[in-house]
Order: C-alpha cells, then sequence, then structure tokens
C-alpha cells in the first residue's frame, strides 16, 4: 500500500493518524443532482477515456466522483468497469493527477478533467507548490463507500493500494480532516453519486462452488499444538486463553474427544488463574472469565459450577454500576476492558450460561455500533462515539445483541452490513475495499450470519474457508496461506462446523459411537513427546520469557531482499524503485536497538551518508526527501537523519555532505507564518513540520547535539502542545485529539531537557499513556488495539520503567503474541493480519524500550559499504549491496505473510494508529507513503496509514 509517513510508530496501521493517511487517495465523476437546497454539479458528459456511466452499477464497476467546489466548479464524476486501484479509477474515469516531489506519484496533491475548466489541476501552483506533503487542513481527502453503503468512510489506504470492489463509489473531496476522518466528508451521498449509473437485480447471496471444511484435519492439527496434550504454552508458559479458545475449536471440529476431556480438565484445574488471575476475592477477568464459560456451557459443562466457581455468576456481579474509576470507566463496563470485542464475549457468555446480563452492559455493547451497521472496535468513554467500524469485531457484537434481546435494530443493521460486507468469493476482506479474503474475519462473519439464519450466506463463507484450509489442517491468516496458525484456525473451525459461539454444543444429536474414530483410547500419537533432557540455557534476554519479541526472526523479515532493496532502502510502493527514506530511516532505527545485524544496519547507513539514489528515475537520495540546504528543508525529516547519525556514530554535522545541525537550527520558526505561507506553525515550530512526532524528533537530534539554547524555543512549543491529562495531539496545529504515540515521543523528547517543567511534563504524559493501557497489554491507536502505539508505549514508559515495569511487562508480552511466523508483525492485534515492514520496524525496535534520546550502536567491525550509484554518478538506483558478504539476509517470504518479493507493500493496509495496522494497528489501525514529513494517516482496522 501507499503510506503516508514513515515516523516512528507509524505502522500498517500506523502514521500520523487516520486523517492524514486519507490524504494518500483519490477521485470522482459526473451528472445533476440537488443536496440540502443547493445544487451538487455531476457532469452529464462522460469524459473520453472513461467508461459509460452505465456500466457502473450496485455490482458492477466502480464510480469516482471529484468535488472541485472549491474553485466554483461542481462534482465530476467517472466510471471504471474493471477498477483496480482508486488510482487507476481516477485515471481510467478520465481524471489527471499530479503527486508530491517529496512523496511521488502515490500523494494526489492535484486533480484535474476535461470536464471542469478545460482539465485545468487543482489547487494551483501559486497556492501549492506540490513538492512536500500538503497541510492537513488543505490536501485531496480519500473517502470510499463499499456495494451499498450509503455513508462515506475515510480511507484507510493511499490510492494504489485502495481496490475498489465492485458496485463501491469513492469521492475525493479538498479542504481539511481532523486525525479521525470525523470532519471534512464529501457534502453529498454514495446514493447521489450513484445515481445515474446502471443498475442490476437485488442483492443475493453469493455463488460459489461449495466445499466442506476438512473438521477432523483441524481436529488433529489442534492436537498437535498442545503441550503435554492439555494446553496451550507460548514462550514456554502456559497461556490459558489460548486454551480455552482451542477447546471452543476442538468442541466444534471434533466434538466429545479424549483431547478435549484433557484440555477441559486442565482449564478446571488451572481455573483461578484463567479467570481469577488478581485473585478469588477481586473480580475476575472479563475475557478469562468468558472464555472458561462458553467452554463449560459449549461442552456440557456448568459455567455456574466449573472448577469449584460460579465463574459466570462472578462475571455477571463485576459488571461496573458506576464509572470514573481506574477499572470502571462507563456505567455497564466490564472492569478493566478497552475493547468491545471482549465486552461482547462476556454478554455472550452470560447468555449462554443463563445468567441474567445486565441491561447497562448490554446497552454498553449496542452503544457503540457505527454508521455503516458495524461496531467500533474500542470502548470510547462516552459510549456515544464510534472510532471506525471494525469487521472483526462486529459478528461477536452482532451475536452477543441476538442473544442478549432487546436491540432488535441495532442486530438488524449489523446483519445488513454483514451481508453487503460479503466478497463474490464467499470470503469477508479484513476492511472496506479488500478484494482478498481473511481468515479470522470470514469465520467470524459466518459464525454471526448462521446465528442470525441467513445460512446461505454461511454457508457460501463455509466454502470459501474449505478452500483455504492448509495440507496440514489448520488456516492461516490470509486467502491463500499455506502455513498454518492457531488464532485464525480457531474461528474457522467453528464456522467450518456450520455452528457458531452462540450454539456450539458438543451435545450429540444422536447415541455417540463406542470408539471416538478422532481420539483412540491410549497415548495419544501426535501429542508433541517430552523432553528427556532439558534444554541448554540459552543467553537470557533483555527480559523475561514470555514477554518480548523474537529479536533474530523480527531482524531476518526487515532486512530480507525481497523488502531492504539491495540492503539499502524500502520502497514506497513495490517496484517503482521510490525509496521510503522515513520508513528506511525506522528500519535502521529497529537494527540499531536490537543489535542482531550490525552489517545490514552499516549497510542502511553507508547508503543514506554516501548520497546512494534509489531507483527512481533520475534517482533521489536522502538529501532530496529531507529538502536540506534548499527552501523547503523539513525540520522534522533532518532531525530524523540526525538522529539516526548520532545512534550509530557518525557526525551529524557532516552527514551526506550536509551540516544537519545547523540546518536544524535554521529552520526554526521565528515567528508564526501568514497567509499562504504554511510552512511556520508557530514560533518555537520547525519549517514543514506536521506533527508532534516531527518536533519532537527534531528536538532530539537538536539537544544530543547539545544545542540547548538553540532548542529552547521549540522545547517550549512542545510543552505548550500538551493538553490538561498529559497527552499530546498528533497534529501540528493540533486538532484537539489525543494519541499515545505522540505522547511516548514528546516525552523522550523533553526528558533530554532535564529542565523542572519539561520533568513534570514527562511524569505528567507516562501517567497518561499508563491509563491508555488496554487489558491484554496493548495501547489504542487509529488502527484499533495498535502494535505502534504498544511499542512507542514501551518506549515511553521505559523512561520510568521502575514505576512502569508491570505496563511495560504486559506491553511487550502483547508484542510478542503479534508476531507472526515470518518475524514480521500485524499492525493491530484485530481487523488486517499478516506481517507488515513499516508496524515491524516499530515494533522490533519499540520492544526494547530504548528512547531515541539515549538509543546508540556501535558499528566497529563493520566493514564499509560504499553507495553502488552515489550522486552524481549515472541515474538508476543506488544500492550498497547491503552486508559485506553480500548484505542482507536471505529473502524470507512466507505465502499469506503480507508481501513477496513481488508485491511486498512496505506500509501495509491501514496507515493510522494503527494500521493494520497493523491497526493498526490499527491498525491501524492507511500510510500514505512518503516518510517523516509527510502527514501520517491504518486497520483498518485495522488497520488500517506520513510524518516528517
Amino acid at each position: 500500500m501507499v503510506g503516508h509517513g514513515t515516523e516512528p510508530g507509524r505502522g500498517k496501521g500506523r502514521s500520523l493518524g487516520r486523517g492524514i493517511r486519507a490524504r494518500c487517495v483519490a477521485l470522482l465523476c459526473a451528472a445533476a443532482t440537488t443536496v440540502g437546497g443547493g445544487v451538487l454539479l455531476l457532469g452529464q458528459a462522460t469524459p473520453a477515456a472513461a467508461d459509460p456511466i452505465g456500466s457502473c452499477t450496485a455490482t458492477k464497476g466502480a464510480i469516482v466522483a471529484v468535488d472541485f467546489g472549491d474553485w466554483g466548479g461542481g462534482v465530476v464524476r467517472g466510471c471504471d468497469a474493471t477498477p483496480t486501484t482508486g488510482y487507476d479509477l481516477l485515471h481510467e474515469a478520465g481524471f489527471s493527477t499530479k503527486g508530491t516531489e517529496h512523496d511521488g506519484d502515490a500523494f494526489i496533491c492535484r486533480l484535474g478533467h476535461a470536464e471542469f475548466d478545460s482539465g485545468k489541476q487543482y489547487p494551483t501552483p501559486d497556492k501549492e507548490a506540490c513538492k512536500l506533503t500538503p497541510p492537513a487542513t488543505a490536501y485531496w481527502s480519500y473517502w470510499i463507500a463499499p456495494r451499498g453503503q450509503d455513508h462515506w468512510t475515510y480511507s484507510p489506504l493511499g490510492a494504489m493500494s485502495q481496490k475498489p470492489t465492485k458496485g463501491s463509489v469513492e469521492a475525493w473531496v479538498f479542504g481539511g480532516t481532523d486525525v479521525g476522518g470525523t470532519t471534512g466528508k464529501p457534502t453529498f451521498t454514495p446514493a447521489e453519486v450513484r445515481a445515474g449509473g446502471g443498475t442490476d437485480p437485488g442483492e443475493q447471496p453469493p455463488v460459489v462452488k461449495p466445499g466442506k471444511v476438512d473438521l477432523a484435519a483441524t481436529h488433529k492439527w489442534l492436537k498437535g499444538r498442545l503441550t503435554g496434550g492439555d494446553h496451550i504454552a507460548r514462550e514456554e508458559q502456559p497461556d490459558h486463553q489460548a486454551t480455552a479458545q482451542t477447546a471452543l475449536a476442538l468442541a466444534a471440529a471434533g466434538g466429545r474427544s479424549a483431547t478435549l476431556d484433557k484440555v477441559k480438565t486442565y482449564l478446571a484445574h488451572h481455573v483461578e488463574e484463567a479467570a481469577y488471575p488478581q485473585g478469588t476475592d477481586k473480580a475476575p477477568s472479563p475475557a478469562g472469565a468468558a472464555l472458561v464459560s462458553l467452554v463449560a456451557a459449549s461442552t456440557e459443562g456448568d459455567p455456574r459450577s466449573f472448577g469449584g466457581h460460579d465463574v459466570a455468576g462472578d462475571l455477571a456481579k463485576s459488571v461496573c454500576t458506576q464509572g470514573g474509576t481506574p477499572d470502571c470507566g462507563v456505567k455497564g463496563d466490564f472492569p478493566g476492558v478497552g475493547d468491545v470485542e471482549t465486552q461482547a464475549l462476556a454478554v455472550l457468555a452470560l447468555r449462554r450460561a443463563g445468567v441474567r446480563v445486565p441491561a447497562d452492559a448490554v446497552a454498553r455493547l449496542a452503544a457503540h455500533q457505527c454508521e455503516d451497521g458495524g461496531f467500533s472496535p474500542t470502548l470510547i468513554g462516552d459510549g456515544t462515539t464510534c472510532v471506525h467500524s471494525d469487521r472483526a469485531t462486529t459478528p461477536y457484537a452482532t451475536m452477543a445483541l441476538k442473544l442478549a434481546g432487546g436491540h432488535k435494530d441495532a442486530v438488524a443493521r449489523a446483519r445488513k452490513t454483514l451481508r453487503k460486507s460479503q466478497l463474490p468469493t464467499g470470503g469477508f476482506g479484513a476492511y472496506p475495499g479488500m478484494t482478498t479474503g481473511d481468515i479470522i474475519v470470514t469465520g467470524r462473519s459466518a459464525q454471526a450470519l448462521r446465528l442470525l439464519g441467513d445460512a446461505a450466506y454461511a454457508d457460501a463463507a463455509a466454502s470459501w474457508l474449505s478452500r483455504q484450509q492448509t495440507k496440514a489442517g489448520g488456516f492461516g491468516f490470509d486467502e491463500g496461506a499455506t502455513d498454518p496458525e492457531i488464532y485464525p484456525t480457531w474461528s474457522a473451525a467453528v464456522a467450518g462446523a456450520r455452528t457458531s459461539l452462540g450454539k456450539l454444543t458438543t451435545k450429540p444429536s444422536r447415541p455417540e459411537p463406542p470408539v471416538d474414530p478422532t481420539d483412540p483410547p491410549g497415548p495419544d500419537p501426535t501429542d508433541p513427546p517430552e523432553p528427556t533432557n532439558p534444554p541448554t540455557t540459552a543467553p537470557k534476554p533483555p527480559w523475561a520469557a514470555g514477554e518480548g519479541p523474537n529479536l533474530k526472526k523480527g531482524t531476518a523479515y526487515l532486512t530480507a531482499r525481497s523488502r531492504l532493496k539491495r540492503g539499502d532502502y524500502y520502497e514506497n510502493v513495490s517496484g517503482t524503485g521510490f525509496a521510503d527514506y522515513g520508513l528506511t530511516i525506522d528500519g535502521a532505527y529497529a537494527l540499531a536497538a536490537t543489535g542482531t545485524d550490525n552489517d545490514a544496519l552499516r549497510g542502511i547507513v553507508d547508503f543514506l551518508d554516501g548520497k546512494g539514489k534509489d531507483g527512481s528515475t533520475p534517482g533521489r537520495t536522502v538529501n532530496d526527501w529531507t529538502g536540506v540546504g534548499t527552501s523547503h528543508a523539513a525540520g522534522g525529516s533532518i532531525g530524523k537523519v540526525a538522529v539516526l547519525a548520532q545512534a550509530v556514530g557518525r557526525d551529524p554535522r557532516d552527514f551526506a555532505g550536509h551540516d544537519l545541525i545547523a540546518a536544524l537550527k535554521k529552520s526554526v520558526c521565528k515567528v508564526k507564518s501568514q497567509g499562504a505561507d504554511r510552512s511556520c506553525a508557530a514560533k518555537g515550530a520547525y519549517r514543514y513540520a506536521p506533527s508532534v512526532f516531527s518536533q519532537s524528533l527534531a528536538v532530539i537530534a537538536q539537544l544530543r547535539a547539545g544545542q540547548k539554547t538553540a532548542a529552547a524555543a521549540p522545547v517550549t512549543y512542545l510543552r505548550s502542545l500538551q493538553k490538561s491529562t498529559g497527552a499530546w495531539p498528533s497534529l501540528i496545529p493540533p486538532t484537539g485529539d489525543s494519541e499515545v504515540d505522540s505522547t511516548a515521543m514528546a516525552a523522550m523528547a523533553l526528558k533530554l531537557d532535564k529542565s523542572p517543567k519539561s520533568e513534570k511534563a514527562v511524569a505528567k504524559a507516562l501517567k497518561w499513556i499508563a491509563s491508555k493501557q488496554l487489558r491484554g497489554g496493548g495501547f489504542p491507536g487509529a488502527s484499533g488495539n495498535s502494535v505502534n502505539s504498544a511499542a512507542l508505549a514501551v518506549q515511553g514508559l521505559s523512561l520510568d520503567a521502575p514505576k512502569y515495569r508491570t505496563q511495560i511487562k504486559k506491553a511487550r508480552k502483547f508484542l510478542a503474541g503479534q508476531q507472526n511466523s515470518d518475524g514480521g508483525f500485524n499492525v493491530a492485534a484485530s481487523g488486517q493480519r499478516g506481517s507488515d515492514v513499516r508496524a515491524s520496524t516499530q515494533a522490533l525496535g519499540g520492544a526494547i524500550g530504548t528512547s531515541f534520546g539515549t538509543l546508540v550502536r556501535d558499528l566497529d567491525g563493520t566493514k564499509p559499504q560504499p553507495p553502488t550509484n552515489p550522486a552524481g554518478g549515472p541515474g538508476g538506483s543506488g544500492g550498497s549491496g547491503g552486508s559485506p558478504n553480500g548484505g542482507g539476509a536471505p529473502d524470507i517470504v512466507t505465502p499469506g505473510d503480507g508481501g513477496s518479493a513481488a508485491g511486498d507493500t512496505p506500509t501495509g493496509p491501514l496507515a493510522s494508529t494503527g494500521v493494520q495496522v497493523g491497526g493498526l494497528a490499527l491498525a491501524a489501525v492507511a500510510l500514505c507513503f512518503a516518510g517523516w514529513r509527510t502527514l501520517a494517516v491504518a486497520r483498518r482496522r485495522t488497520a488500517v496509514g506520513g510524518r516528517p
């Protein structure tokens, strides 16, 4: 995908925030209708290059509309009968576009169409030079509405990554948005854009080739994942919630069995650890208690008496009767819950246990339904705001409300959106606009539709799942994956059994056969053998077992040649040769933090320092990205490069041929710019620094260089942006949001200042960050339960590690749980699954806990890596060749990992905090690619993206 920013912490699900991320997207076309008393001019004539508007119907083709109202025009629309990407849709519909010099064609800076002003592109050069990323207050924002949806959604992807589905419409509007995409929507509706298009028959379930999941194979594969034949362990530590999820999947795949009995017995013996981790005199864990209760209810047990405890009864009693406390944000919450999915599972578990569900708990769940009928992934403080609809959360919320009763209209709306979200293949995408299916979302959606009585839709989804089953019997995360993972197999097994968590049971409908063919009596041949000798002691990692990611696997993922081109840089869009320098430096930060491949790190640094050119034409160096030495030099981007130089022992006063510290000092704004000049947000801001991230990095670079006096004004301005809560916003000028990522970054910068005012600001910031931690250890971002936000939170909280040791430990464990078998990381805990380069750089480096203000890596012992194509040489790509022995890690391309040598897109599906991101994410939570100076925008969602 095309990402909008590349600051640390901006993963697939993350960059500057969704608002900025959306600026990476594209266009619309033409007819005439009335909106609220005003005239919406949709041009009648079809552009010569476009397909006739009648070729695009409710289920065929895609229509795009661009609003030229800022320049006295109307809305021009066009059709592409065979859409591929949002970027191509614009051009096939007759629009012309121009990108920025900083970010390339992927960032839509100007738009034009022959139907308006003879094709002149807007904004004109006198208003916007299109050299740097336009500000968040004046850019082309990108909006989508998939088939059947009649409201606009801020696009989580850039135009080059967004893939319009059949029957979808898209819109481009000039102006501004906030980081959540809640403002700046088109003034016209998707229905008005569709008006005049062709018509086709009403919606029907997709017609797909019948298929059934091989449940016996799934059961056998799940058994093989058990440790000791009765539980799931991660990093040699029992994972009770994963064990409960596996028990539910085993129940669906095999019914009663000896293996299921072992797992159920294990859970009963460990019920206090699984459901009462804080002690039996305290409220139970909502997630743990809900899952244990569901296991009991689904396997002919008693949730009111399981392992000697009334698990369901205690869960019901724990519902908050008032808000305003650390564990009870709002009346009706389950204690400590920060996500809608857990709230839904708890309601579902109580209903299945036959326990009266407190009305406030159900009301809290229903309050998080979004405009499109789906549900927000995150519980909001006041319970009335939807951050964004999440396709992985919606099925659970729908099933819970269906069983709880009393919310018929909400269930009907959710049912409608579930049906309309299904792809022609039978699968479900992780977020709107996806044309490929996601195993988790499809499995959960199939369960919800089954419970709602939509058997034809559920059967189509189950048939799609049958075609995704691996030879081993399990399921991967994404369509076509060949490596099974336990997490997606849970939901696929239940859906494949043609049931749901709302009705799953092992109670046989006919007499049970005398011998269970899946589990013959005697020792289980698939159980892993107990080791006869303990393994030798490995070097102790910098955290306790189970708390952190696998650094070597993460490094191998980041340095694979399919991703790190020639060992030098990451591309913003695969195959273009156009380097994403911001992301490249993020990767270098990660390698510097871990120290697991200093040769690869040396290769990147030498490429940048030697002014190596990327593969674009005629080739760009890192200096072209920062603009150093020019009138459009960006302070945040310069600061990012300077911090890398400082971290690896290079001289920032002579890096890539420039004195970066002097350039930073020169970029400090004396006064706020006026009129069309938007270079200076305020006195003390850095020129062309659109975010708190960019301001913070530049401050860090100056303070690390000993420039305390020169940095005084920037430090004062950064402190002035802190809110009374202790949080910082994402954008500059601020838009009113509060963000974990930016708060952690600001804290790292001010920690170096060491003044009493800055120390007080840091302490307040860390307290606020800690208060935002979710039950599972993650942190909320634009892409949902975001990998990027969690990693940055670890870095921030590590500034006072003794005080926040518990939160850091939980966050590291969360990050480890988001690392995939290929070593990369998801954008967010929900939504789009699969490894993402941007999320992986932040997760890998952030998990170490080292501040960017103190990051140091000694490159002694590595060999010089001269650029293959330094500035001034022949055009083409730069390339250091990687490490001395050929450079870089070998390609590690896992099917379904989110990328391959031919098509790995480093920024992933989301572009916000996260967002997948992840969501990235969250993911996620799109990420319009350019770099630190670009305003970041996930996953959604997941997912899901620049800032300098």
